[in-house]
């Protein structure tokens, strides 16, 4: 019997929606730090989620 994982290997998704997120509030605010927070948000789900 052959034993199918069902890794979907969407770490990187997260990563894009939280660099989404932090474009969004720069465009917002002005502010290029959100940027870097929403990296780091996407990274940390990323890693939760593994």
């Amino acid at each position: 019997m052959i034993k199918k994982f069902k890794d979907s290997n969407n770490g990187g998704t997260f990563i894009g929606v939280g660099t989404a997120i932090g474009v969004a509030v720069f465009g917002i605010t002005n502010e290029p730090t959100w940027i870097a927070v929403g990296v780091a948000i996407g990274v940390a789900i990323s890693w939760i989620k593994k």
